[in-house]
C-alpha cells in the first residue's frame, strides 16, 4: 500500500486483522526518523491479540510505560478480545466498496436528523420551561442530561464491545423515539425533564455508535475527515432550523416541533440499521462469524446477566451518576433570590455526599471493581488525558456563554426567532465548515497537534470579541456577536474532531470504542459543567441586575416576570422604551460575566493542547504496531 509512492483511499480496505498480523511494510529507521517516531502514538495497554506474529520482541522489552497484564484476560464475556469487537474485526475484513459506501450514506442520514432534531430542539426548550413558568430551570434540565450521557458513554462502548454495533443501535434508536415522545407530551416541567433524559441516552449512544463505527471502516490518516460525515449536514441545517423553528411556532406549538422527530428520526435510521443488518447476515451465512458467537450463546441467559453485572460496572456506573447529579443540580438551582438558599439542607446536603462519592468512585474502580467503568490503565499518557481536558475544557467554555445564548440573541439583541436560531447554529455551522477543509489537510500531512494548538489559541480570540460585544439592538453589537459567533465556530472546526482522531489514534483496536465512549463522555462532562456554571451566574446575578435597572417603574413585579418567562413578557416593551433599555442592560451584564468565564477556562485550554502528543498518522484503521513499539522504547 505504501510502496508505489501513490495516496492510498481515504476508506482502508485493510483487513482489520491483518493490521497486526501482518504489517505491510518494515523500515530501517534513520536517526531523523527515530527523533520523529518518539512522538508517535503511545502504547496505552497492554496488547490483547495473543495470536499475533511477532509480538516476542514487544513483549520482551522492558520498557513499556503500562503494565503487561490484560487487564480483562480471563474474563469470560471479554476474554482476551470483546465478542463485538472480534465479531467487527471479522466483518470489516469482509466489506465490499460498495458496503462501505451504503454505511456511509446511512451514517450521513442519522447524522442529518439527529443534527437538525437537536438544533431545533435546543430552541423549543426554552419555550417549554417558559410554558410551565420555570425558564431559569433549563439550565438544569441540560445539567441533567449532561450527566446522564456522560454516564451512558463508556457504558455504551462496553456494551457495543460486548453484543456489538447493530444491537447497541437499535436500542438507542427506541430510547431516542421514547424520550422525545415523552418530551412531546408532558404536562409538568418533571415528566418533560424525565423524557429528556431518556432522550439524552439515545442520543448520545447513537452519536457514540456513528463515531465508533467510522472509526471501524475508516484509515487513521482519513478518520478526521470521515467523521465530519455525520456533522456535514450542519451545512444546511443551519440556515433551515430557523424557519423550521418559526413555522413550527407561528402554526402550532413546541410539542408539536419535538413530537414530529418521533416519525422523522425513526425513517431516517432504517438505511443505517438495514445495512449493518445485512452485511452481519452476509457474514454469517459466508461462515466468517462461525468462531465468534454471541454472549447469550456463550453463556445463556442467566449467567449473561449476572456476567454483565460486572461487565457493566453496574455499582461504579451508579455511583458516577449520584456523584454529578448530586453535585452539579444543586448548584444551578441554589441561586436566584435568595442567598440563604446556599445554606440550606436541600443543596448542602447533596452537594457533601456528592464530593464524597467522587473518592468512593475511585477507590471502587481501583480495588473493587472487576472491569472498571473508567480505564486508569489507559489514562498514564499525556495523548490522553491532554485530549481528555481539551474537549471538556472545549465545551464547558462555549455552554458557559452559549447555555442561554438564544435568550440574550432574542431578549437583549432583539433578534427575531429565525436570525437567533441560525446564530446558535453558527458554531456547529462554522466547525463543519472549517473542519472538512482541516480533514484534508491532516490526510495530506498526517499531522494534528499544530492544528488544536492553533484552534484552541484562535478559540480564545474568540471569547475577547464576545466580551465586547453581550448585547444592544443597533447594528455595532449584532454585527461584533455575529462576528464572534463565527469565528468561535470556525476555531471549534480546528481542534474538536483533530482531538478526538487523536486520542484514537492511541489506542489498539480492542480499546478504541472505549476511548471514543471516554472522550465523549469528557464532552458531556464538560457540557453538564458548562451548564452547571452559567446557571449558577445566570440564577444568582441577572434577577438581582433586572430588579435594581427596573426600580424606576412602578410594577414590582416585572423583574420576577421577565426573569421567569421573558418570550412572553419582553415584547410588550418594544427596542427604544426605557423598560427594554433596562432589560437589555440586565442581560448585557450578565452575558459579559458569561464569557469573562469562558475566557478564563481557555486559559488552561491551551497548555493541555500543547501536552498532546503528534503521532504520524498511519494508513490503517488503527495505528501500526512499529509506531507503538517506538513508544514503548521512548518510555524505557
Amino acid at each position: 500500500m505504501g510502496s508505489s509512492g501513490e495516496d492510498p483511499p481515504l476508506v482502508s480496505d485493510t483487513p482489520a486483522h491483518h493490521v497486526w498480523a501482518t504489517p505491510h511494510h518494515t523500515t530501517t529507521a534513520t536517526p531523523a526518523e527515530d527523533d520523529d517516531n518518539n512522538e508517535r502514538n503511545p502504547l496505552l495497554g497492554p496488547r490483547q491479540h495473543g495470536d499475533d506474529a511477532g509480538n516476542g520482541a514487544a513483549d520482551g522489552d522492558g520498557g513499556s510505560c503500562h503494565s503487561p497484564k490484560n487487564p480483562y484476560a480471563g474474563a469470560g464475556l471479554l476474554g482476551d478480545k470483546s465478542p463485538g469487537v472480534a465479531r467487527i474485526e471479522a466483518i470489516s475484513a469482509q466489506l465490499t466498496q460498495r458496503e462501505r459506501i451504503a454505511l456511509f450514506f446511512g451514517i450521513f442520514l442519522v447524522g442529518y436528523a439527529y443534527g437538525l432534531d437537536s438544533q431545533v430542539r435546543s430552541a423549543y426548550q426554552p419555550y417549554a420551561t417558559s410554558s410551565y413558568s420555570l425558564h431559569s430551570y433549563q439550565a438544569t434540565i441540560n445539567v441533567l442530561r449532561g450527566v446522564v450521557a456522560a454516564a451512558s458513554q463508556p457504558t455504551a462502548a462496553k456494551v457495543a464491545d460486548v453484543f456489538g454495533r447493530l444491537e447497541v443501535m437499535v436500542v438507542a434508536t427506541l430510547l431516542y423515539v421514547l424520550g422525545t415522545a415523552i418530551e412531546a407530551s408532558a404536562t409538568s416541567v418533571e415528566a418533560f425533564c424525565a423524557g429528556a433524559l431518556l432522550y439524552q441516552v439515545g442520543y448520545t449512544c447513537v452519536v457514540l455508535l456513528v463515531e465508533v463505527l467510522i472509526a471501524d471502516i475508516s484509515s487513521m490518516r482519513a478518520r478526521v475527515f470521515f467523521s465530519y460525515i455525520p456533522a456535514v449536514p450542519f451545512l444546511i441545517n443551519t440556515w433551515i432550523s430557523g424557519n423550521i423553528t418559526a413555522a413550527v411556532l407561528r402554526y402550532t406549538s413546541w410539542r408539536w416541533g419535538i413530537g414530529m422527530w418521533c416519525i422523522i428520526y425513526s425513517v431516517s435510521s432504517l438505511p443505517l440499521l438495514v445495512t449493518l443488518y445485512s452485511i452481519g447476515e452476509r457474514a454469517r451465512r459466508s461462515g466468517v462469524l462461525d468462531e465468534h458467537r454471541s454472549p447469550l450463546e456463550m453463556l445463556g441467559l442467566r449467567k449473561l446477566s449476572k456476567q454483565l453485572f460486572h461487565q457493566l460496572d453496574i455499582v461504579g456506573l451508579s455511583i458516577v451518576v449520584a456523584a454529578f447529579a448530586l453535585v452539579l443540580a444543586p448548584l444551578t438551582i441554589a441561586g436566584g433570590v435568595d442567598l440563604d438558599h446556599w445554606r440550606s439542607p436541600s443543596i448542602v446536603v447533596p452537594l457533601a455526599v456528592g464530593l464524597v462519592c467522587v473518592p468512593v468512585f475511585v477507590t471502587w474502580e481501583r480495588r473493587g471493581a472487576r472491569f472498571p467503568l473508567v480505564p486508569f490503565h489507559l489514562l498514564r499518557d499525556r495523548g490522553v488525558w491532554g485530549a481528555l481536558a481539551v474537549r471538556s475544557l472545549l465545551n464547558l467554555a462555549w455552554y458557559v456563554q452559549g447555555n442561554y445564548l438564544y435568550t440574550v440573541l432574542v431578549v437583549a439583541f432583539d433578534f427575531p426567532i429565525e436570525t437567533a436560531t441560525r446564530i446558535v447554529s453558527f458554531f456547529s455551522f462554522f466547525g463543519v465548515a472549517s473542519g472538512v477543509i482541516v480533514g484534508m489537510v491532516i490526510y495530506k500531512t498526517r499531522r494534528l497537534k499544530n492544528i488544536i494548538v492553533g484552534g484552541t489559541c484562535l478559540f480564545m480570540v474568540s471569547f475577547l470579541i464576545l466580551i465586547r460585544y453581550t448585547g444592544g439592538a443597533d447594528s455595532a453589537s449584532r454585527a461584533g456577536m455575529v462576528g464572534g459567533q463565527v469565528l468561535i465556530g470556525l476555531a471549534g472546526g480546528l481542534f474538536a474532531y483533530p482531538t478526538q482522531a487523536s486520542i484514537q489514534a492511541s489506542a489498539t483496536r480492542e480499546h478504541v470504542a472505549v476511548l471514543t465512549g471516554l472522550y465523549l463522555s469528557f464532552y458531556n462532562i464538560g457540557s453538564a459543567l458548562g451548564t452547571c456554571l452559567s446557571g449558577a451566574i445566570w440564577t444568582q446575578t441577572l434577577y438581582g441586575q433586572l430588579r435594581d435597572n427596573l426600580a424606576f417603574q412602578p410594577n414590582e413585579t416585572l423583574a420576577r416576570a421577565v426573569y421567569d418567562n421573558p418570550f412572553d413578557v419582553v415584547p410588550g416593551f418594544p427596542v427604544g422604551t426605557e423598560v427594554r433599555a433596562a432589560i437589555i442592560s440586565s442581560y448585557q451584564n450578565v452575558q459579559r460575566l458569561l464569557c469573562v468565564a469562558g475566557l478564563c477556562l481557555c486559559v488552561p485550554m491551551i497548555g493541555f493542547a500543547l501536552v498532546l502528543r503528534n503521532p504520524r498518522l498511519s494508513e490503517e484503521e488503527i495505528q501500526s504496531f512499529e509506531q507503538e513499539v517506538d513508544v514503548i522504547r521512548e518510555c524505557a
